[in-house]
């Protein structure tokens, strides 16, 4: 590698540094790939959740923590942190938008929500506004490679990953309804 391209790399990766530091940072998009979650797979329910054509599936527009605002169209506060364990219990009989069978998702459906022409957050923030770019989420799904450690999603490159402890991490939760 050159010199200038040496130069010009290390001055990139201290921009991507620094610049966060500074409020800089947004979801960051290539607009030559298609949207994979454009906002028309999606139907708004005016209650804080949407209903995704694709799958059937109905999410939470925010995640669990945060408040959903129809006036502004927006989730404020910020997203709680659980454990796998007590992720799954708050999913168990959670009441909203007067719906009690709300759930923890498996890992194929999470996925299905992830942006792929998008990272930082790697999600459509049209429908799930205010999503942590640096969040990871769980998943129901558990690990078939390691007792002990579950499936999660990562909003920062729309990563799915299984080697994530249930019990020593705390992670966020969106929660869905409907499916199988």
């Amino acid at each position: 590698m050159s010199k200038n391209k040496r130069l010009a790399a290390s001055i990139l990766a201290l921009g991507c540094l620094v610049w966060p530091l500074y409020g800089g940072a947004a979801q960051i998009c290539n607009s030559h790939m298609t949207a994979t979650t454009p906002d028309s797979q999606f139907v708004d329910n005016g209650d804080g959740t949407v209903t995704d054509k694709a799958t059937g599936l109905t999410w939470m527009r925010c995640a669990v923590g945060q408040t959903w605002s129809s006036a502004t169209s927006t989730c404020s506060g910020t997203a709680v942190g659980y454990t796998w364990q007590t992720a799954l219990s708050e999913a168990d009989g959670y009441s909203y938008a007067g719906h009690t069978d709300w759930r923890l998702p498996n890992d194929k459906e999470l996925a299905s929500l992830t942006e792929r022409a998008c990272y930082s957050p790697a999600i459509n923030l049209d429908m799930f506004p205010n999503t942590d770019p640096s969040g990871v989420f769980w998943t129901s799904t558990p690990s078939a490679a390691t007792v002990g450690d579950a499936w999660t999603v990562s909003m920062t490159s729309g990563n799915s990953r299984d080697d994530q402890t249930m019990t020593g991490n705390s992670f966020s939760v969106r929660l869905v309804r409907g499916g199988p």
